[in-house]
């Protein structure tokens, strides 16, 4: 007898496009300042009772397992279905974006928007069982996410306002999120907020220089087609140091930052300064801006886990 296997062959590959869509490469640039501002909040990386495993975990990890299912797969793919619904004509001149589920024609440009409405829906929904303010800050995240894509505001082609969405919301908004899931937005330290949209504007400016020729090609005046590549890469450089020297201050007035922490950030500062000047003052292709947001990302991420176990008392 022969099974007819189609309708399960059929779900998992939607099962995979739907992954496809949300671009699981992604999620870090959220999960990392969400991570982040729930360790802010509580001094920890898992809840006390989860050190080790007690019958109170299950209820007292449940706000930060919900907050990053929430930030990670379906934040995105609400935000990247939509981005892709309205980005098909550029994106079939641009090879970086050859066999995705659109371009490919595995999914229609229609498909992708209810696919995005769905998603934010369940996103908003999830959300709320955590917070309300964790609902808003997510409400307000999936905006502007709308707004980056969408006409007739579509701000990704808004120069300085490409920027501007994505340093608030991963710079700011996701931090605030991890925050919320455990306590009050009101008590957050808001000099991180400044340090997150710094560091969030200095790593997202390289980006519109990845796709520079293409969005050329169809119109996209993003900063980087506006600016060029010189400009664009020192005005991140620029930012990039400022946030470095606000670590600084705030580690020598033990501010967040620990004080103890103030040798690293003072050794840490110029290594992370050169190596984005050295990787991406000549990047000029897609995946030569990739390595090298790699390799500083890399860097970033290490020193952000010095800082995090710093900071819940392990050093």
């Amino acid at each position: 007898m022969v099974i007819d296997e189609r309708p399960t062959n059929t779900f998992v590959r939607r099962v995979n496009e739907m992954v496809a869509l949300s671009r699981p490469s992604v999620w870090i640039t959220s999960l990392l300042p969400f991570c982040l501002g729930y360790v802010l909040a509580t001094r920890q990386f898992l809840p006390h009772s989860c050190t080790p495993f007690t019958a109170d975990c299950v209820g007292d990890i449940r706000p930060l397992v919900t907050g990053v299912v929430v930030i990670g797969p379906l934040f995105w793919l609400a935000t990247l279905a939509i981005n892709d619904a309205f980005d098909l004509q550029g994106d079939l001149n641009n090879p970086r974006k050859a066999g995705s589920p659109l371009t490919s024609g595995r999914l229609s440009p229609r498909t992708a928007t209810w696919v995005a409405y769905a998603a934010a829906t369940v996103t908003l929904l999830v959300a709320a069982t955590v917070d309300l303010s964790t609902a808003a800050l997510m409400f307000t995240l999936l905006t502007l996410g709308w707004a980056y894509s969408v006409p007739p505001l579509r701000l990704k082609s808004r120069p300085g306002w490409d920027v501007a969405v994505n340093a608030v919301s991963m710079g700011a908004l996701a931090m605030l999120a991890g925050w919320s899931v455990v306590r009050p937005i009101g008590e957050f330290p808001w000099i991180m907020v400044v340090e997150g949209l710094l560091v969030g504007c200095a790593i997202y400016l390289p980006t519109t220089l990845a796709d520079y020729d293409a969005d050329v090609e169809v119109g996209y005046t993003t900063v980087g087609v506006r600016l060029g590549h010189r400009r664009t890469h020192y005005i991140g450089l620029a930012m990039f140091a400022a946030a470095c020297a606000i670590a600084i201050f705030l580690s020598a007035i033990d501010h967040v930052f620990p004080r103890q922490m103030l040798p690293v950030q003072v050794l840490a500062a110029p290594i992370l300064l050169g190596t984005y000047h050295a990787v991406l003052g000549r990047a000029r292709t897609q995946p030569e801006v990739v390595r090298g947001l790699v390799l500083l990302m890399s860097m970033f991420t290490a020193l952000n886990i010095v800082f995090a176990v710093m900071y819940v008392g392990w050093i």
